[in-house]
């Protein structure tokens, strides 16, 4: 398998993952323009994706939902309560809605040799999940827009030879920054966002002795910067039973405005 982040914040978020026959993508929330030119740097565009699998309706993760729709056709995937979401923004003009495919949490979806399956998360959305993909023999998971996590989550995502996880925010940075107090407490809520913090116990909680990569995604822009981000997420996993070096953990903040390197799991 081989996986790519094309976008990854508080502003866009769209990820590749692909087998030797197939490619999905999570997500799809910057301009078709920017999906297109990540996809053409690996050789790949979009009449090579098989499927978009939606986390939830919010604008940083839906954006080119409508345009891609009417240009390429593609199938998506996802709840139907984010399916109905979705068919209310405005925005994203007139496309054809039988393009989506409903979906249920804890279910697989086969898409070729790719078995998609969405877990249930908390964040302010209509019908929230994270997704994990595997080709039978390696697994991805990205797992970002939540408050909280649970010992659920925990089995879903364990064992994973890659993974997108949330460290959104820096808690100082947000309790002293520019937000008024009604957003902060939304982000920093049990529907909101994970902090450096909660990442980096989130990510503790699911290592093992295979791990190829881990991505922190979803940085906001106003609340964190990517050394803070890295810095306690190395500090929460101090001690861990696996390595007593993070670097074995080939750890990296997933970039905000640019596509991230191809990755072989």
């Amino acid at each position: 398998m081989k996986m790519m982040t094309i976008a990854s914040g508080s502003s866009g978020n769209s990820t590749l993952i692909q087998s030797d026959s197939n490619a999905v993508l999570i997500d799809c929330g910057i301009s078709k323009k920017r999906i297109e030119e990540a996809l053409s740097s690996v050789d790949m565009s979009l009449y090579d994706i098989d499927g978009i699998f939606i986390t939830h309706e919010h604008t940083d993760h839906v954006s080119a939902v409508g345009v891609i729709a009417r240009t390429y056709g593609l199938k998506m995937y996802a709840t139907e309560e984010t399916i109905r979401a979705i068919s209310r923004i405005k925005s994203l003009g007139n496309f054809d809605r039988s393009l989506f495919t409903a979906i249920d949490p804890m279910k697989s979806v086969q898409v070729g040799d790719l078995s998609v399956r969405a877990y249930p998360v908390w964040h302010d959305a209509a019908d929230p999940v994270c997704y994990t993909v595997t080709d039978g023999h390696r697994k991805v998971s990205v797992a970002t827009d939540m408050g909280d996590y649970d010992d659920g989550l925990v089995r879903e995502i364990s064992g994973s030879d890659a993974m997108v996880i949330e460290t959104n925010h820096d808690i100082r940075m947000l309790q002293v920054g520019r937000y008024s107090y009604d957003l902060k407490q939304r982000i920093l809520g049990k529907r909101g966002h994970l902090s450096n913090e909660a990442g980096g116990r989130l990510i503790r909680s699911v290592l093992n002795n295979h791990i190829r990569a881990i991505f922190l995604g979803h940085l906001s822009k106003d609340n964190n910067l990517p050394e803070l981000a890295y810095e306690a997420v190395k500090y929460e996993l101090n001690g861990n039973p696996y390595s007593s070096d993070v670097r074995d953990f080939n750890i990296s903040v997933a970039p905000r405005d640019t596509a991230g390197p191809l990755i072989t799991i």
